[in-house]
């Protein structure tokens, strides 16, 4: 103990003459910058190395090298630290406030550029700064994160290997050791088990530059990014643009601007990890000011049942009498939209202002209007951008609530761009956004909280094609560790046909989800999702109603979440609260468990009258089976669940 006490002495000295650092408000986690040999981050969590020293830094178009690598660098003379403190008011997201405590360090690096490092007790994160004027274009950023030997990550790869920046930032996570992990870029966030801790690469803020990717070689991650587009084509179906040419650069921007946080996320524990904020706490503020007429909720969903009806006297499908059916079920259980999906125009047309002929738009909105239900349309990203200020003002006047957009498929400078004007204009005619086909959540529904969704998960709509090999409810308990650290998720659940390992079954018609009916109701408790799917078919609903009156009736907004048991893959239980009253759900992998609950987290002294949606005794063999129950908690009580292979279970919690 001795020795290794003076090691650490020696080692402070050392980082004292070669390095300028900053901790975090409660000391544990330490940020070292150092400067011997361009920029270097490291970092150390009560006295242990977590990230070894790592290179940082950008590299211009004209050969200036700013941080990592930059010749004769020298330790900044001015370097200033400063603590920040400050209660953040997040509306939509999955805390109505939280608090924000950092110490911040601000090191000069000649050139006109600078850098900020923050220390957060829940992780570092960076940006680089600069003060030019006129154009910068920045041809690389170097990011080589160095965990050391023997890691373990968790990595989400591109699924088009040929050409891997063009993709929609879908697939299941990869839990490898750092050094044979696969040699293709991944997409973030991405997780690495350090020992003292795990470390999860994020980032925030990002404007007018390209999202971070990363690549594992032997014991580190190494940034990439998409190159700058220099020429698009159109696919002739969708009419949706992709990039043919590209240019030597990543970025290019003209006069003083900051750049995107690194965010380096420490957890401890599991259960931290869902409920981390650096990514939304870095981002910049709301920019639309009112936020009162954004109304979150729930949506009948018409594409994964494929327009599925039974019963019916009318040929269910894109036509008016299919969705005045949906419009009547989503007023009969009190949810706030419907989407019509793809197919209400013409997607090879290249226009969203002319319907199909079977859907007469203005005759809809009146209907759904007098049932008190939002219609939101579904659109491509690019054909919206190309007429955008038009297309705003004409639906925004005809009464649609919002837009589904779908199929940016990139992350370059120039979709980041394009995901920000349709923000902004979207915004100004008071209309939501549910973004799919897009990259993960960097922030921006801080700035503009008219997004409400994100997709860039491995959804329920994988279920419709995806190999048997596939595991969902695996995914399912790992994805809420990392991928919901940057926000919420649009996994559109609600599947009324479930099954178990033994009997699923890929069907593009009438699909099936993988686990238990109780595994698909907790997704609207363990995932941050304001904008929410009941994905299955009204007739499949009606036909249990209890279940839906369930599901229907849990809030898609909290005050306050916590995740109060887990572990990443395995399983997770959330709880959140909504005007005093409780609601928790769990989920399990493939693995039957059994958690106990003692609902710590509930008000002292009061007593609340619990319903229970849990797995039925029979849920192994039929994964629709269900027991609805009822019981009197307290804080302190004991409740034991048990939980199916693949299920789950909610607990509504009433005082």
């Amino acid at each position: 103990m001795k020795k290794f006490l003076s090691f650490f002495f020696l080692f402070q000295v050392v980082l004292a003459a070669f390095g300028q650092q900053v901790s975090s408000p409660d000391g544990r986690l330490t940020a070292v910058i150092a400067h011997d040999n361009g920029c270097q981050l490291h970092l150390i969590y009560n006295g242990q190395s977590i990230l070894q020293p790592s290179s940082i830094g950008l590299t211009l178009q004209d050969g200036t090298v700013i941080g990592a690598g930059a010749k004769g660098s020298r330790p900044p003379r001015k370097a200033t630290v400063t603590h920040h403190h400050e209660t953040i008011t997040a509306p939509f997201y999955r805390q109505r406030s939280f608090t924000e405590d950092y110490n911040q360090l601000v090191l000069p690096l000649g050139r006109g550029f600078s850098l900020q490092v923050r220390a957060y007790n829940e992780g570092v994160a960076y940006r680089f700064v600069t003060s030019r004027k006129g154009e910068t274009i920045i041809k690389s950023e170097t990011a080589d994160y160095r965990f050391g030997k023997q890691r373990t990550a968790w990595l989400a790869y591109t699924t088009t290997p040929k050409q891997p920046f063009a993709m929609a930032f879908q697939n299941v996570y990869d839990q490898t050791p750092l050094d044979s992990a696969k040699d293709l870029p991944a997409f973030l966030p991405a997780t690495v088990d350090c020992g003292p801790a795990k470390i999860t690469l994020l980032e925030s803020d990002l404007v007018s530059y390209p999202n971070m990717w990363v690549k594992a070689e032997d014991d580190r991650l190494s940034a990439v990014f998409a190159p700058y587009p220099s020429r698009m084509a159109y696919y002739p179906y969708r009419h949706m643009t992709h990039v043919v040419e590209t240019a030597g650069y990543i970025a290019k921007s003209k006069g003083p601007r900051t750049y995107p946080w690194r965010i380096l996320a420490v957890s401890t524990d599991d259960c931290q990890m869902p409920v981390n904020n650096l990514v939304y706490a870095l981002a910049r503020p709301n920019k639309i000011g009112d936020t009162s007429w954004i109304k979150p909720g729930k949506v009948a969903w018409d594409w994964w049942n494929d327009w599925n009806l039974k019963g019916v006297d009318f040929k269910a499908g894109i036509n008016d009498e299919t969705y005045r059916y949906y419009i009547d079920f989503a007023a009969n259980h009190h949810l706030e939209y419907v989407v019509l999906d793809e197919g209400w125009y013409d997607s090879k047309a290249g226009t969203i202002l002319q319907p199909i002929d079977d859907i007469h738009l203005t005759s809809l909105i009146s209907y759904a209007n007098s049932k008190k239900v939002g219609i939101v349309l579904w659109a491509v990203f690019n054909v919206m951008d190309e007429n955008l200020e038009t297309i705003c003002r004409h639906y925004a006047g005809l009464g649609i609530k919002g837009f589904k957009v779908d199929f940016m498929d990139r992350d370059d400078q120039t979709a980041v761009e394009m995901v920000e004007r349709l923000a902004e204009c979207a915004a100004r005619y008071h209309l939501i956004l549910d973004l799919h086909g897009i990259y993960k959540p960097v922030g921006l529904n801080r700035t503009y909280p008219n997004i409400l969704n994100y997709e860039s998960v491995f959804g329920m709509e994988e279920s419709r094609w995806t190999d048997a090999r596939t595991d969902m409810p695996l995914y399912d308990v790992t994805f809420p560790y990392i991928r919901m650290m940057a926000g919420q998720v649009d996994f559109t659940p609600g599947a009324m046909r479930n099954g178990t390992r033994r009997d699923w079954h890929a069907c593009y018609t009438k699909p099936v989800s993988m686990g238990t009916r109780c595994h698909q109701a907790a997704c609207y408790v363990v995932q941050d999702s304001p904008f929410t799917m009941l994905a299955d078919s009204p007739t499949n609903y009606e036909a249990d109603t209890t279940y839906t009156g369930f599901i229907a009736s849990l809030p898609t907004v909290f005050d306050t979440t916590q995740v109060v048991q887990g572990r990443i893959g395995q399983y997770i239980v959330t709880a959140r609260e909504k005007d005093g009253n409780w609601y928790v759900g769990g989920q399990t992998n493939w693995d039957s468990r059994e958690v106990t609950l003692t609902f710590p987290f509930l008000q002292e002294g009061v007593t609340y009258r619990a319903l229970i949606l849990q797995d039925g005794i029979n849920a192994n063999h039929d994964a629709e089976d269900y027991r609805l129950s009822k019981a009197r908690i307290h804080k302190g009580s004991s409740l034991k669940i048990a939980l199916a292979e693949g299920g789950g279970f909610v607990i509504k919690l009433i005082k």
